[in-house]
């Protein structure tokens, strides 16, 4: 049997653990029946269990060679612990790593979700095989993270990729962050819902009234499934979604110049509806884009821009993630590989 090690996907309200070998073969996968929001040495306590059980099931003629941990929120790397986590209240300062290690014995990698799952998209998702990358994960918030040589790209202390805060309306809304108009605040499922309940008020939406009505949750799964029917509403919600989303996206390729972005997280299923919009705002406003991207863009291209995709061969390519929920289960599984 192969060597093999273990991702974790500590979430805000679940526990995930998967036993992967070194050439990214899923060897089994468990969900832990823990409240995450409980004192962490018992999430903590379940979670080694749960490894436990999968390296004495997977360790005869494999080694186990550590574990890699999603977290959501801001890792710090050196010390082992969470700095920062809206998800994980009473989690800020618990020694993680040295906790975990101290019952497993073996090497324990902490990194933020968002950059886990590009690792899991880069390692074997949709930039399977691409060295250069940047994951965008669409969810209650915006993650994000950098992959150069294929490795993450941290920054000066962890927090490189935070795209959700670049700002996309001057003197927009209000963002959590002491900013006003960034990405995230036009460009997630929590706006997806503000933009829905503004409408409502206004008496623009009678069908967004009716399922906010029906539906006490009233999330942003209900708001497309009504784009999907051709609500008109709905689906100008999502084209002010892919606006903004797109003039986030033509903002970090100018910058990256990378050869990949790959959009995940829970909100990426409403490509359908927000993908046309999102793309005309890359053209319009990225030269980066308009030189590289795919299908003949030097038909379309004028001026400068014709001449620099004339002389350019590599594209642009921006998709979807492929591995859903198991991106970060894969990335975390990736890590001890890496180190």
């Amino acid at each position: 049997m192969s060597d093999f090690s273990i991702g974790v996907d500590l979430g805000g309200t679940n526990l995930r653990i998967a036993a992967v070998t070194s050439d990214g073969r899923l060897l089994e996968k468990v969900n832990v029946n823990t409240k995450i929001g409980v004192e962490p040495h018992h999430v903590i306590e379940e979670m080694c269990e749960a490894i436990r059980r999968l390296s004495s099931q997977y360790g005869n003629g494999g080694k186990l060679l550590g574990a890699g941990i999603g977290i959501p929120g801001i890792i710090d790397l050196e010390a082992g612990v969470v700095s920062k986590s809206a998800n994980l209240p009473g989690w800020s300062g618990y020694p993680v790593r040295e906790e975990i290690e101290r019952r497993l014995g073996t090497p324990i990698f902490l990194e933020n979700d968002a950059k886990v799952a590009a690792l899991g998209e880069q390692w074997l998702g949709a930039a399977r095989g691409v060295r250069d990358m940047a994951m965008i994960t669409l969810g209650t918030g915006i993650g994000g993270a950098i992959v150069l040589d294929g490795k993450i790209f941290h920054g000066m202390n962890g927090m490189a990729g935070e795209y959700g805060h670049i700002t996309v309306e001057p003197e927009g809304v209000l963002c959590g962050c002491g900013n006003r108009g960034c990405a995230e605040r036009y460009a997630s499922a929590t706006a997806i819902v503000r933009m829905a309940r503004e409408m409502i008020a206004a008496g623009e939406a009678p069908e967004l009234a009716k399922a906010a009505s029906a539906d006490a949750e009233f999330t942003s799964q209900t708001i497309y499934k009504l784009a999907k029917q051709g609500d008109q509403p709905a689906l100008e919600i999502f084209r002010r979604f892919g606006r903004a989303f797109g003039m986030m996206l033509a903002d970090i390729v100018n910058v990256l110049n990378l050869e990949m972005y790959v959009v995940g997280g829970g909100v990426s299923v409403a490509w359908d509806v927000f993908a046309p919009r999102m793309f005309e705002e890359i053209r319009k406003r990225s030269i980066v884009y308009a030189a590289t991207e795919p299908d003949d863009t030097v038909g379309k291209a004028e001026g400068a821009s014709a001449d620099i995709a004339v002389r350019t061969r590599r594209k642009t390519i921006i998709t979807r993630a492929v591995l859903g929920g198991d991106s970060g289960l894969y990335g975390g599984a990736r890590l001890p590989l890496l180190n």
